[in-house]
């Protein structure tokens, strides 16, 4: 009962949380494989302590990288030519 309370209560925290995590390790995922151009295995290993939930998937026919926490949020970042990697809008996720 207890812990139900504390989730709820600090529910927005923890969702906002979950997004950053996912925007993050799709950015830093995305210039690790087009930037730097090392394999998904290697580019795991960048993850900070911390973001072990965070999802990674990595779609190199279109230089994108996405990154979920299940069931709470998703990030995806694309290599756009020169300027490097980039965040993906919401209109532009759900138009992929």
């Amino acid at each position: 009962m207890i812990a139900a309370l504390w989730l709820l209560w600090n529910w927005n925290s923890i969702k906002g949380q979950a997004r950053v995590g996912a925007a993050y390790g799709a950015h830093v995922i995305c210039s690790c494989r087009y930037i730097e151009g090392r394999d998904m295995a290697s580019c795991e290993t960048d993850k900070e302590d911390g973001m072990e939930i965070v999802r990674l998937r990595d779609d190199p026919e279109n230089n994108r990288v996405y990154a979920s926490v299940p069931f709470m949020a998703e990030a995806v970042a694309e290599r756009r030519g020169a300027f490097g990697c980039i965040q993906l809008n919401e209109a532009e996720i759900e138009a992929l």
